[in-house]
């Protein structure tokens, strides 16, 4: 089964090996007529990924004794993120496990390859309990770069801390649009600061989409984002 075969790039067995599977079923793979009853990723996606903020939350908290709430934050924010997921999702070769329509090209979709990460992980929770889905994300998600790497500032809160600095004041978001299909949205925001133009960014999520945006305005503004 090629389920087996991912279980041994992950270094997990299941016992049950229904939740692995269901873990890597978008919901376009089955037909409009049936999908209703049919399972797939999303609720073991909403799972994992309170499962996954959990683990890294206690861990920057023990790793880092001294760091205060700003800096574990930080920390904690580069490993939850898209990015982060997504690569570890390319380094396990995740899209060729992923079950969606054919011919629609939503394997390599970036949301939905970090999504599915988070799936898994609320399926090994679900099959073994918290200590062994502990010990996944730490040793096969996280790893060992945790403990020497500098953490990364999103664009959001650069922008934030920018605003706040120099006008006393938060940039506003703005959702303009939402298109696409309900399994693949493309969301277009805005962002504004006082006394300057507004810009807008697309994502595949809202988060991805604020995130765009903010960065292109920074670049704008000149401002460091490392």
């Amino acid at each position: 089964m090629i389920t087996n075969q991912l279980e041994k790039i992950i270094k997990y067995n299941f016992n049950n090996i229904n939740l692995l599977e269901e873990a890597l079923i978008h919901s376009s793979y089955f037909s409009k007529i049936c999908k209703s009853n049919k399972k797939n990723y999303e609720r073991l996606e909403f799972l994992g990924d309170r499962v996954l903020g959990l683990v890294l939350a206690e861990y920057v908290f023990n790793v880092f004794p001294e760091a205060n709430e700003g800096l574990l934050n930080s920390h904690y924010q580069k490993y939850v993120s898209q990015k982060y997921l997504l690569q570890y999702s390319k380094k396990i070769q995740l899209s060729n496990y992923i079950k969606t329509q054919k011919g629609d090209k939503l394997k390599d979709n970036e949301s939905i390859l970090s999504d599915v990460v988070e799936s898994i992980i609320g399926a090994i929770f679900l099959d073994s309990g918290l200590t062994d889905c502990k010990k996944f994300i730490i040793d096969e998600i996280i790893g060992e770069v945790i403990n020497s790497s500098e953490p990364i500032k999103h664009p959001k809160s650069i922008l934030q801390e920018y605003c706040l600095d120099k006008y006393k004041k938060l940039p506003k978001y703005e959702i303009l649009n939402k298109s696409g299909d309900d399994h693949s949205p493309i969301f277009t925001v805005s962002v504004n600061i006082e006394n300057f133009e507004t810009v807008s960014a697309k994502g595949g999520n809202l988060k991805s989409a604020e995130q765009s945006a903010a960065l292109k305005l920074l670049g704008i503004l000149r401002v460091k984002t490392f």
